[in-house]
């Protein structure tokens, strides 16, 4: 069966063309012009994948985010323009596993999308991990920080688990953007930097510990245990 992917975007040009793109490659896609429809969509129809457009009248691209992750962790791509970077990371925060920033290339967001689709039953076959203060379970979705949850984006989650299965190491920038993004993400640093950096801050706020250290020029390494700030 093929795999459901629901557009959402207020300009039906944008629809138009990425549903017709989508349909080529043989995904099944609906769309939405508006967000009571695409709620509606997305709670009758239950997609695999939603790619959803930032800048939207009325209810924004984040505020689906938001009511999407009440109920589910399906994979969410968003569609911004350049200048939008603190709305990104908004975006991010609220749920989205990614962005693609306008004008895209339309094999750039099909990559995307296959490499989302790959990895979104790989969390349910996943074992826990327990790892210094952490407990990491991909089968719950959950982590507790020292005996405390913390509430993670599903993209901030798939982050911090290859973290902790490589507890100790020093890992690229590459390394880790093929791994949990996949290979066409491999040299987008920057990229990374923004996920380190909301991580991070959750993992600091909830425990005043330092847990991922910066290697310069090459990567991070996660200290499971945790350095005093």
């Amino acid at each position: 069966m093929s795999e459901r992917i629901l557009i959402i975007d207020d300009e039906p040009q944008i629809t138009r063309v990425l549903r017709a793109a989508l349909a080529a490659q043989r995904y099944d896609v609906r769309t939405a012009n508006d967000p009571e429809e695409a709620l509606r969509l997305f709670a009758e129809w239950t997609p695999d994948l939603v790619i959803t457009d930032l800048a939207m009248p009325e209810v924004s691209g984040i505020d689906i985010c938001r009511a999407i992750r009440r109920s589910a962790h399906t994979p969410i791509i968003v569609l911004s323009v350049r200048d939008q970077e603190r709305t990104k990371v908004e975006a991010l925060d609220a749920g989205a596993d990614d962005y693609v920033t306008k004008p895209f290339s339309t094999q750039e967001l099909l990559a995307r999308v296959r490499a989302h689709l790959r990895r979104a039953p790989e969390r349910v076959m996943d074992q826990a991990v327990d790892a210094g203060d952490f407990r990491i379970d991909p089968a719950a979705h959950t982590v507790t920080l020292s005996g405390l949850p913390v509430h993670l984006t599903p993209r901030e989650f798939d982050l911090l688990l290859f973290f902790a299965r490589n507890a100790g190491k020093v890992l690229t920038h590459r390394v880790l953007l093929t791994a949990v993004w996949g290979a066409q993400s491999a040299h987008q640093s920057e990229y990374l930097r923004v996920f380190i950096g909301q991580l991070r801050k959750k993992l600091q706020g909830a425990s005043g510990k330092e847990y991922i250290q910066t290697e310069p020029w090459i990567g991070y390494r996660f200290v499971p245990d945790g350095l005093p700030e």
